[in-house]
């Protein structure tokens, strides 16, 4: 017999039809009642409330609008269309209102790119039919029909995604003392019990239950991770840094009167000056420990787009160049199974702040109280060990701050008006609103114009302010950035080239711009930019090279329109761009770059994480590469162990921390063997281009020959040079030089080339792909009067022979009180530098041939 349902005229035939309507139903009417019955078998009423509740009819709903509460959004409240800006490796998809962003963020970040919007409900005031599906289009997620239904069993059921407790304790019997899947579906399904109908089960099966499991219950992620104190006190106390470790801040100056104060190391930067007098002002005498973080997320194949996230730390005390440790593997996932982009964005965001999170934690209590270390000389030390940097690109950047996509990480305005400074406390006020409730925290965050994140990993660390431990990046936001789109833009313009970033300036100096226009401002734009790009770079700034700094991106923001006039590009609220205006503030702060660069972490992911990972049978990654990593790391450290016990402990001269000198120290190398053991002289000539290569040598040696203190007019060396026998036909030559760092700090860096000088003939061969064109490198050359700065002594000549003088020929040559240099060049000058030209900044010089030289 089937009864109908005041509420929503349905027809009911059973008690268990109707707690199940009541419990799945949309109906606002039926869901007031629900959550109502829901209230009063909770929570019992109040003594001064039960007679009037017990009184009432819960088959009385006269007017749902004023008994069920509006509700609208998830968990967190409601969601503006802006609000929803994310990282494109978070689901971002892609720019909103046309406003810039730049294209070298979104490289390797996952592939998550899909257009998503944010999530709709139903309002609860809009009475609608329940098989009326026209009425639901608009209001509730195409992808989640349920999706207010159980954002509410959420907030009321504590057993949700249970109906109910009777619900949740047959689950987990079944899952943790009940029989195998397939008996467990056959004893709820037997006809005469009918035990899912019986107790209002929500799941008929083992596989729907297995389905509520994977999809609804939240996940497990595993995090691996190293004790951040341990990686500390390892750096710390490692005895090969001993010689190199700071442990107090210092003020450096260019001048006697100490009026061009000098930055390069980290302990030169105001940062550490002021947090050091902070901490003295409580206890004298503390030692503090920079913590420079750098996560960076990079592939471990080739295919199949294998993910590894590791996060590097090292500290400011050792030089930069030194070490960095393997702090921790954040989890790679992208939480497929949110269909719902908006919450897959926030869940991915929490979850990362939460990993590491609880990694940073230990520095909470350490930065306050301190922990003592011994040094690698074994003095110990009372150390405070505070969170400085952070090392990253832009979008781990936006991730971390929690500002919105094209906008600053260090600035709380909109991406159109990217000027000020953002505020701490604001922020700070708002994550406090957490305790308030949900709908509270989101409104607090969007009114600070951060996103609503639940305990940023930064919040309880003692004297960080993390809008201004953003450090500049100059391999993301420069190279891949500005310059990235400054090609762009000169490529539109009408130039291209292969290799445009290695002679920018020297292509476009005759280009020519439509309608007759002039040139100039384009060449003041781009001489700007890239005048930036190489200030930012210096080893060591003072406050007057800051300024040329300025000086320099204000070159390009003053003649940057003609990018708009030639219509290449309208709009320059490009973060990137933008945050050069931080960079003089940065390297007071911090010291130079090159103390908080992403290129050292880079090359780190061979060994840590794409070597690991190959090391692995791919399944169950993580642990064997952490394992992997473990031996590695106990092999190095025995190794240095033996090395002590049979040489003792080494010696090193006691390191003075000096500003680094700005000259350029590099070794000449030449290459082992020749390159060609005989080459003829008239070869030499006809395709080497060494046209005048007798007459050049014959005044050479006339030259290296006479007595010292002697004169000789240019008629008297070229009747001497015309009279010289030479002994030989043929010569070795050498087709390549090389130029070799130098380890100026004895950190036991790894020598690298540095730049080389080619010169050879081309060689045709059968197949053109094998076929080597001709090359004749020019090189800056100082004519034995150039000093160590500036281009004072210095020409420009193209190198068109490298050879030596066959050890036969010098005893005939040259008297034995003169040995000439081991290798000579054959060289063709150009003309002398003349004065700079005003809009590129560079000085012309052509090829000249005078004197036969």
């Amino acid at each position: 017999m089937s009864e109908t349902w005041p509420a929503c005229n349905k027809e009911l035939t059973s008690i268990t039809g109707y707690n199940r309507h009541l419990a799945k139903t949309t109906n606002p009417a039926c869901r007031a009642v629900y959550l109502a019955s829901q209230q009063f078998h909770s929570s019992p009423p109040a003594p001064d409330q039960q007679d009037n509740e017990s009184n009432m009819d819960i088959g009385d709903v006269s007017n749902p609008d004023q008994s069920l509460p509006h509700f609208e959004g998830d968990f967190f409240g409601i969601y503006a269309k802006d609000e929803l800006k994310w990282p494109v490796e978070f689901g971002d998809g892609g720019d909103v209102d046309n406003t810039p962003v730049d294209e070298g963020d979104s490289e390797d970040k996952g592939d998550a790119h899909n257009e998503w919007e944010p999530p709709l409900f139903a309002s609860p005031h809009d009475t609608h039919k329940e098989d009326n599906k026209d009425e639901h289009d608009g209001t509730l997620d195409a992808q989640e029909p349920d999706a207010r239904h159980r954002v509410e069993q959420h907030l009321y059921n504590a057993y949700a995604p249970f109906a109910s407790k009777l619900d949740w304790d047959m689950a987990r019997w079944a899952k943790l003392r009940g029989p195998s899947s397939t008996a467990f579906s056959e004893l709820i399904s037997i006809e005469v019990l009918q035990l899912s109908e019986m107790i209002s089960l929500s799941f008929k099966n083992a596989r729907e239950l297995n389905n509520i499991i994977d999809h609804e219950l939240p996940g497990l992620f595993d995090v691996y991770y190293c004790d951040i104190v341990e990686c500390i006190k390892a750096l710390f106390s490692d005895p090969n840094f001993a010689d190199f470790l700071v442990f107090v801040p210092e003020c450096h100056y260019a001048d006697e009167d100490e009026t061009v104060r000098l930055y390069h190391k980290m302990h030169t930067g105001k940062w550490w000056w002021n947090s050091q007098k902070h901490l003295d002002h409580e206890c004298p005498g503390m030692t503090i420990i920079p913590i420079i973080i750098s996560p960076d997320k990079t592939q471990v194949t080739l295919f199949c787009n294998k993910t590894a996230y590791p996060i590097y730390m090292t500290i400011g005390n050792i030089p930069k160049e030194i070490s960095h440790v393997l702090l921790m593997y954040l989890p790679t996932t992208c939480l497929e199974h949110v269909t719902n982009k908006a919450s897959q964005c926030r869940m991915l965001t929490n979850l990362y702040h939460t990993c590491v999170g609880r990694v940073l934690a230990p520095l909470a209590a350490a930065g306050i109280n301190r922990i003592n270390m011994r040094s690698g000389n074994g003095a110990m030390r009372r150390c405070h060990p505070l969170f400085a940097c952070f090392a990253g690109d832009y979008l781990e950047q936006v991730l971390v701050t929690g500002v919105k996509t094209t906008q600053c990480p260090s600035c709380d305005v909109p991406s159109d008006e990217l000027s000020l400074a953002a505020d701490l406390n604001a922020v700070l006020n708002a994550f406090s609103a957490l305790d308030e409730g949900g709908l509270a925290f989101v409104h607090a965050c969007a009114e600070a114009g951060i996103k609503p994140i639940v305990h940023p990993y930064w919040e309880g660390l003692p004297f960080v302010n993390i809008f201004k431990s953003i450090t500049p990046d100059i391999l993301h936001q420069l190279y891949q950035g500005l310059i990235k789109h400054l090609l762009a833009w000169l490529s539109d313009a009408g130039t291209e080239h292969n290799q445009i970033c290695c002679f920018l300036l020297g292509i476009i100096i005759d280009i020519r711009l439509p309608n007759n226009m002039s040139s100039a401002r384009l060449l003041c734009a781009v001489r700007g930019l890239l005048d930036f790009l190489y200030l930012a770079q210096y080893p060591c700034h003072s406050s007057e090279t800051l300024i040329f700094l300025d000086e320099a991106l204000n070159l390009f923001h003053n003649n940057k329109d003609i990018f708009i006039d030639l219509s290449i590009w309208n709009l320059f609220n490009l973060p990137k761009l933008h945050f050069a205006l931080h960079y003089a503030h940065m390297i007071q702060l911090y010291g130079t770059t090159d103390n908080y660069n992403t290129e050292y972490t880079e090359h780190l992911h061979i060994d840590l994480a794409k070597d690991a990972y190959c090391s692995t049978n791919h399944k169950n990654k993580f642990t064997q590469m952490t394992t992997w990593l473990k031996h590695r790391e106990k092999i190095f450290r025995h190794e240095k162990y033996i090395q002590w016990r049979l040489t003792g402990t080494p010696h090193h001269p006691h390191h003075h921390h000096q500003p680094p000198e700005m000259s350029f120290c590099r070794t000449q190398t030449m290459t082992k063997l020749l390159s060609i053991k005989a080459v003829t002289l008239e070869k030499l000539t006809n395709e080497y281009g060494a046209t005048y290569f007798r007459e050049s040598l014959a005044h050479f040696i006339v030259k290296a020959t006479l007595p010292p203190n002697t004169t000789i007019t240019s008629r008297q060396l070229e009747d001497q040079a015309a009279d010289m026998y030479l002994p030989f036909q043929t010569l070795p030559v050498f087709h390549k030089v090389k130029w070799i760092s130098v380890d100026v700090h004895g950190h036991g860096n790894t020598l690298v080339t540095l730049d080389s000088v080619h010169a050879h003939p081309g060689c045709s061969r059968q197949f053109a792909s094998d076929s080597v064109a001709s090359r004749f490198d020019t090189a800056f050359i100082n004519d034995s009067t150039g000093g160590l700065l500036g281009i004072k002594g210095y020409r420009i000549g193209q190198v068109r022979v490298m050879f030596s003088i066959p050890p036969k020929a010098l005893a005939i040559l040259f008297p034995q009180t003169f040995r000439p240099p081991k290798h000579l060049a054959y060289v063709e000058w150009f003309t002398a530098f003349h004065a700079p030209e005003c809009n590129h900044g560079l000085r012309k010089v052509s090829c000249v041939i005078k004197d036969r030289e």
